[in-house]
């Protein structure tokens, strides 16, 4: 509870700092990334001849970062995003590949982001400390996984590969929600009067959300900011203040934006008498 009390007051004139307009551009842009999210994956379906209605995509896709952000304990966005389908007659089998494509063309994107901020991020950390990091074994279990991941989405992704054209409107949507949330998190970076830049500012991200895919927190609560904090502080030479003000505003702004997806859950799951119908096929 001090150290609470601690970061509330020494983030408070940080957060002063910030002009208003500045944290709702940023919230707007916030928001576009989410309908970018909801972009990709309609993408993914329609060219898996599932005749979904963007709008219906959409609003499972708010349901998924409903569950995402506010019931971490229990149910994963892409369970939910899944259980939506199901319940609108998607195929289950195409639905649920199409949501292992959409993760690997997120990741994708943000893996071309990385060398953006390899510079910084090396430039902080010296190579022994990255050598005990894999000392440790965690880069070798890192390794085994991504071996695991990449067997799966080779099989998933067969069923797009006949469609090159999807995967990279895919791609681009995927691109224009990470310029979103860069500009998000510069915008406020820049309101507290830090000069870092915009595309290293992007590079470390994507770095810091390859941290919080390490399974130790539920979905990177507590590992992202203070991942984000480290970083920016120690690579980017933002001050330890307001990197950790611009990790907790943006996690606050994500959470905002996932707000609407309450009366998606609640139409999916609560309310089955309203669910839109299923598209023909």
């Amino acid at each position: 509870m001090c150290l609470a009390s601690r970061v509330g007051r020494r983030s408070r004139p940080s957060i002063q700092q910030i002009a208003l307009w500045r944290l709702v551009l940023a919230f707007g842009l916030v928001m576009v990334s989410r309908f970018m999210v909801s972009a990709r994956w309609h993408v993914l379906l329609r060219s898996a001849d599932i005749q979904v209605r963007y709008r219906d995509s959409t609003r499972i896709t708010f349901a998924g970062l409903f569950a995402t952000n506010f019931l971490p304990t229990t149910i994963g966005g892409d369970v939910v995003r899944l259980a939506a389908g199901v319940r609108l007659k998607f195929d289950t089998v195409i639905c649920a590949a199409s949501l292992v494509v959409d993760r690997l063309v997120g990741m994708a994107g943000m893996a071309t982001a990385v060398p953006l901020g390899l510079p910084s991020l090396l430039g902080a950390f010296p190579p022994a400390a990255l050598a005990s990091f894999s000392v440790a074994g965690r880069w070798q279990r890192l390794r085994d996984r991504a071996i695991g991941l990449l067997q799966r989405l080779l099989g998933a992704l067969r069923v797009w590969l006949a469609h090159p054209v999807s995967l990279l409107l895919a791609f681009a949507a995927s691109w224009v929600h990470m310029l979103c949330t860069f500009g998000a998190i510069d915008l406020i970076l820049k309101g507290m009067g830090e000069s870092l830049s915009f595309w290293v500012v992007g590079g470390l991200y994507s770095i810091v959300y390859f941290m919080t895919l390490i399974p130790i927190s539920i979905n990177g609560y507590g590992l992202q900011e203070i991942s984000m904090a480290v970083v920016l502080s120690r690579a980017g030479g933002v001050t330890l203040a307001n990197a950790l003000t611009a990790a907790l505003l943006f996690r606050t702004l994500v959470m905002l934006a996932s707000l609407p997806g309450a009366v998606s859950y609640r139409r999916f799951f609560c309310s089955p008498g309203s669910l839109p119908k299923p598209p023909r096929r």
